[in-house]
């Protein structure tokens, strides 16, 4: 596939997509929607050698949500199926897929991050942003109810009142009150340090041990499971982490007293 609305470049074992669609500051439509797929499914093919990933925004914005252009009318007090359908076809799909990378994410975090787009920057990891950005529910202001997973993530992440807040007056969160709410992990001055700072971090990752990506799957299921359930899962996870070349290099270079060099494996 041809991208006309992302960018995907690879370096060594790290993986950047970029949404580039900044004249309508990066808003999706079907065309980013499926390109972000087929991007999510080259990069999780093992043959790929990518082991994180990092999204990220062209131009002034990471993504100011779906692009409402063209956007069906309907009667009043109907029911929009083709809104139903889309999110269910098309944008769940693709969450889910993020979700169930094998590889650690980052998101970097320039302008806006509104309605889904919101979504897409806290399906990272680690949640990089500039002083510039801001995150925004405006789904309200249209009359329509926050989607792409935001009444999951955002309880969880700062609390029922401060999504339902969000979420119901639709104002802005600047990104120091972000940072502040531990919505995102760091903070950088502007665009370029930004960049340069997520993609550091990401690499970092990229260069990590096997369980980095194990780590990902457990923090993944404690939203869903019991206490006994997560007990369980760690146990199965740390035998699996135990079996890789990853570990016994690590415990090798911790005994050797040297940096420990992953390979992924």
């Amino acid at each position: 596939m041809n991208y006309e609305r992302i960018l995907l470049e690879q370096d060594g074992s790290l993986a950047t997509i970029t949404l580039n669609h900044p004249e309508v500051l990066n808003a999706t439509d079907a065309t980013m929607v499926a390109e972000l797929g087929d991007a999510v499914l080259r990069i999780r093919d093992p043959e790929s050698g990518v082991r994180a990933l990092l999204i990220a925004g062209a131009g002034r914005a990471f993504c100011s949500g779906a692009n409402l252009s063209g956007r069906g009318s309907q009667e009043d007090g109907a029911v929009n199926p083709t809104a139903r359908e889309n999110l269910r076809n098309n944008y769940h799909p693709l969450l889910l897929s993020l979700r169930d990378l094998d590889m650690p994410v980052v998101t970097a975090v320039h302008g806006a991050a509104a309605g889904v787009g919101m979504s897409f920057a806290l399906i990272g990891d680690l949640v990089c942003a500039s002083k510039q950005a801001f995150f925004l529910q405006a789904f309200a202001r249209i009359g329509l109810v926050p989607d792409g997973g935001a009444t999951f993530m955002l309880p969880r992440l700062i609390g029922w009142g401060r999504a339902v807040e969000l979420s119901m007056l639709a104002e802005r969160l600047p990104a120091d009150k972000a940072f502040e709410w531990g919505l995102i992990n760091r903070l950088y001055d502007d665009r370029e340090s930004l960049i340069k700072g997520a993609t550091e971090l990401a690499q970092r990752l990229a260069n990590g041990p096997r369980s980095l990506a194990m780590i990902r799957k457990a923090y993944w299921a404690t939203w869903q499971n019991v206490y006994e359930q997560q007990l369980d899962l760690e146990a199965r996870l740390q035998a699996e982490a135990g079996a890789t070349e990853d570990s016994r290099e690590g415990v090798l270079a911790f005994l050797e007293k040297r940096p420990a060099e992953f390979k992924g494996r």
